[in-house]
This record gives C-alpha cells, structure tokens and sequence, in this order.
C-alpha cells in the first residue's frame, strides 16, 4: 500500500476507467495530490455537478443536461436526416468532424450473442417512433466494421426496410475491425461522405 487507504482507492477506481491501467492511473492520482487545490477539488466538483445534471436524450439517447439533448432541440439541424450510431462516443467523433448536420439515433451497443445483447437491448424503439411520424428522408448507419457491428447493420438495415426510406452505410475510411471513435476527423469525414446504400 503506497500512502494509506484513500489514495489507494483514488488509484482503483481511476485505473477502472478506458485508457488507464495501474500505472497510468498511479500517475493520474499523483499529478492531482500534488496540486489538490488546482486539480483534485475543481475535477471532484465538475464530476459531481456532471453526475446530478447529465441525462440521457428519450429522443436519440445523446448524454446531455437537458432532455431532448441540445443537438436534437437545434432547429437549425436536419431532422430529415438520422445518423445511427453503437454508442455515445461516436457520435462525439462525428460531431467533433463536423460532417454530419442531422440528427442521431444511439443504439446503446451492437448486437453480439456472445454477451447475451439481442434486438431488445438496443434503444431503436425512438428511432422507429421517428420513422412512423414521417419526416426522415434518409438513414445512415454509421457502425462499426466489427463483426458485431456488421451483424448489427444487417438486422437493422432489414428491420428499416418497412419504413420504405433510403438507406445508407458509412463508406471507405473505416477499417474492418475499426471503432468510430477512435478514427480521425478526416478519416471520419471522408467515410461519411462517401456513404453508398447498404
């Protein structure tokens, strides 16, 4: 034990987090006990604040504070135009690329029989209420090229077909085997661009 129980925890849970491993993590709880007025209180406090305001979207499962999400509210978005997305993080990178001006819908994961996630885990259910209230001209299925991802696509491209709309999947630029959001903004752009109907 390196300096009693609470930095011990503080090194836990950060080391639970994406990204961070034990030692990351013993570096990461350094960095803030040494400066705790500057770093450890102000990101204790932001955390806290976060963790009593955010929310997810009931219209496209978007993290924001306010419900519908700020991206869904923008009149000046096109709602015609629906981007499906596994999770939250991807639709942070589309919209850090700056390519895509419609809206999202967040599936929430993919779907992978290994983990037990069938059809009725995913948050379609807004999508569909969506679609059945008109308006959306085209959708874009913007998943990963994981095995999961594809299997994922090809049940929701087949459960869309009823809604007579066209149908679209993200083009070149995505890697088989790779994730949204780890791509960069043009990698990002050039495969939204490039989109061709699925």
């Amino acid at each position: 034990m390196m300096g009693g129980a609470e930095i011990e925890r503080l090194i836990t849970l950060l080391g639970r987090l994406p990204g961070f491993g034990p030692r990351s993590a013993r570096r990461a709880a350094l960095a803030m006990l040494r400066q705790p007025q500057t770093r450890m209180l102000p990101l204790a406090h932001a955390m806290e604040q976060a963790a009593r305001a955010v929310r997810t979207c009931s219209s496209c499962g978007n993290l924001d504070t306010c419900d519908p999400c700020s991206i869904c509210a923008d009149p000046a978005r096109d709602h015609g135009l629906v981007c499906v997305v596994e999770n939250v993080g991807d639709l942070w990178a589309l919209e850090r690329a700056c390519v895509h001006r419609g809206v999202y819908q967040v599936l929430g994961g993919t779907l992978s029989a290994l983990d037990g996630v069938g059809p009725d885990d995913l948050n379609v259910v807004p999508l569909y209420a969506r679609l059945e209230a008109g308006g959306v001209r085209e959708v874009i299925l913007a998943l990963g090229t994981t095995v999961d991802g594809a299997t994922t696509m090809h049940w929701l491209h087949d459960s869309l077909l009823r809604f007579n709309i066209p149908i679209s999947r993200v083009g070149q630029g995505v890697p088989v085997g790779g994730a949204l959001d780890v791509l960069d903004d043009g990698t990002l752009a050039a495969a939204l661009m490039a989109r061709r109907p699925a």
